[in-house]
């Protein structure tokens, strides 16, 4: 899903579609991945670390869509909007917004932590999102309560339980 609407991105860009195009063919996907989702997740699910709950945060990034493609495949987070400068992800009901970063003076975000859907009811699970980070090529700092690890921007990720 990410390759096709980086695809389709990178063809309005380059001016190979208009706006309306890509709105049409961006809604036309939603609606197949829609689709998708409600189909029993199996393989799919096996891959991806479950984040279960963000308040908002937003980040100002080297190369928004970038930064937007990794999280949306580590993660498994939905893409809700990307109008071209910004691209808006669902975690749960909250939000990740990037922006590309327009200057170097721009202030950026310590870290975020992601809760993992059953973290604390399940000892297994921080065994499994390691592993899972590991066979990604991420290098995983681990600590008491949680594993970090750095998205391409260098910017501290958290995983963990609800109470960190």
């Amino acid at each position: 899903m990410e390759h096709l609407i980086a695809e389709l991105l990178q063809k309005f860009e380059q001016g190979k579609m208009t706006r309306r195009q890509l709105i049409q063919s961006l809604a036309l996907a939603a609606t197949a991945a829609s689709a998708a989702s409600a189909a029993p997740a199996a393989a799919a699910d096996s891959h991806t670390v479950k984040t279960a709950y963000l308040n908002h945060v937003g980040y100002q990034v080297a190369d928004y869509a970038k930064s937007r493609d990794w999280y949306a495949d580590l993660f498994g987070m939905k893409v809700v909007l990307d109008d071209g400068k910004k691209a808006n992800l669902a975690v749960g009901e909250s939000l990740v917004i990037f922006h590309t970063r327009q200057s170097a003076n721009t202030p950026i975000i310590d870290h975020i932590c992601f809760t993992i859907a059953d973290w604390d009811k399940d000892k297994s699970v921080r065994g499994a999102v390691g592993a899972e980070l590991k066979r990604r090529g991420l290098e995983v700092q681990s600590t008491a309560n949680s594993l970090d690890i750095k998205d391409p921007d260098g910017f501290r990720i958290q995983l963990g339980g609800k109470d960190q």
